[in-house]
């Protein structure tokens, strides 16, 4: 496969995500897809499909015997693997162990003047109080604290002025917190108590006809220059907040250390956050006040773009594909050494769901590497759960989804 064909199929992979590309992308593109090259899963077996489990609301009753509300959806049938291995995109809850599947989004590319596009996503956020997914069309961002009560939602044009508290018990946003810079992103701390804004001068998501790409067939919008200026610290109860400046740095030929997008995140203990890097060391670490910090030593063998990253327990980490031409496999490493301890079915890792169950994308047999389902690994064995209907693999689909998980 050459390179133009390696940039046609990647853009698809980065659409899909919603967030725009570097403007190096083809330089990066053969190093990049490493970690997803399209393989033909051949002679896997698959475990029977697991039950589906209908998730419904449940009235909450005190002593006395009254009616104490509804009862988050989320919570219900916590030991269990909820699936519905025939939904594609999801209509009601799936979820494995302490892990649920909160929210999820599609993309598509809106017209601008002059040409641009912008990336733009609708969320189905889950009702708390029927287990399913419904669409919200007013949030261009968002993610979803632990429990599930509440998420955190940037309004329709970015960057945005203010972080919306959703309450999705009720679907109303219960405080609004202001800011005096434009924020493009934001994700909760793993307690939940803190949330990190990433600030941006200009759209995260905007694709300009100024700095055009080919995509194998014609020439279409670039990713724009990345203008992430730094980010917000926030305090979810009072709504205080702390801003830093983060320079972003250039690399060789004039070349960004970041894509047009990228957001920062906690690290795992909550106590630094952190963004990915386009090459090594792959992700930079910073305190509250924007002092960089040294990778924390339980971090340094994770890479920004998988997405499980560690364990509950800690002692494991998510790694890289490691499948064959013919097999998809993703392995788990010794995070203090980086050292491959196990290998599990699935083409990329995205959620533990306990200290031994991971939920991961894998391909239907035969297919191409875009036609991907949710499914449960254990380490230990082959076997894999099916959670979802596949995918779409076709670009620009309604069919293709993006999911957002989180600890119920």
């Amino acid at each position: 496969m050459n390179v133009e064909e390696l940039v046609r199929e990647s853009l698809r992979e980065q659409a899909d995500h919603g967030a725009p590309l570097p403007g190096d992308f083809a330089e990066r593109v053969l190093a990049a897809r490493r970690r997803r090259t399209a393989r033909t899963l051949a002679g896997t077996s698959l475990a029977a499909v697991t039950a589906v489990v209908v998730a419904v609301a449940v009235p909450v009753l005190d002593r006395e015997g009254g009616d104490q509300g509804v009862r988050p959806a989320s919570e219900l049938r916590r030991g269990d693997v909820v699936a519905h291995p025939g939904q594609t995109p999801p209509r009601e809850l799936i979820a494995v162990g302490g892990t649920a599947l909160a929210a999820y989004s599609t993309s598509a590319l809106v017209e601008q003047p002059g040409g641009d596009q912008i990336v733009t996503r609708t969320y189905r956020l889950l009702d708390q109080k029927t287990g399913t997914y419904r669409e919200d069309d007013r949030w261009s961002w968002l993610d979803v604290a632990p429990g599930m009560r509440t998420a955190a939602v940037l309004e329709r044009d970015l960057p945005a002025r203010r972080v919306g508290l959703l309450d999705l018990l009720t679907g109303k946003v219960e405080r609004w917190i202001e800011l005096d810079r434009g924020v493009g992103g934001v994700a909760f701390s793993p307690d939940g108590g803190k949330l990190v804004a990433t600030t941006y001068a200009k759209n995260p998501d905007l694709l300009d006809m100024d700095r055009p790409i080919h995509d194998g067939k014609r020439e279409r919008p670039g990713p724009s220059a990345p203008s992430r200026t730094g980010y917000y610290v926030i305090d979810v109860a009072s709504g205080d907040s702390g801003w830093n400046a983060v320079r972003t740095k250039e690399e060789a030929f004039g070349l960004s250390e970041i894509n047009t997008r990228e957001d920062f995140a906690f690290s795992e203990d909550g106590t630094l956050v952190y963004s990915g890097l386009t090459s090594a060391p792959h992700q930079r670490y910073y305190d509250f006040e924007g002092r960089e910090r040294s990778t924390p030593a339980q971090e340094k063998h994770l890479r920004s773009y998988t997405e499980a990253r560690l364990s509950p327990d800690g002692r494991l980490a998510a790694g890289e594909f490691a499948g064959g031409a013919r097999t998809t496999a993703s392995e788990i490493l010794d995070p203090a050494t980086g050292k491959r301890v196990a290998k599990v079915p699935g083409q990329q890792l995205l959620a533990w769901a306990d200290a031994k169950r991971l939920i991961a994308w894998d391909i239907e047999p035969g297919t191409s590497e875009y036609r991907q389902r949710l499914v449960l690994v254990t380490i230990g064995s082959d076997k894999t759960v099916p959670l979802s209907g596949y995918r779409s693999a076709k670009e620009d689909s309604a069919g293709r989804w993006t999911p957002v998980f989180a600890d119920r």
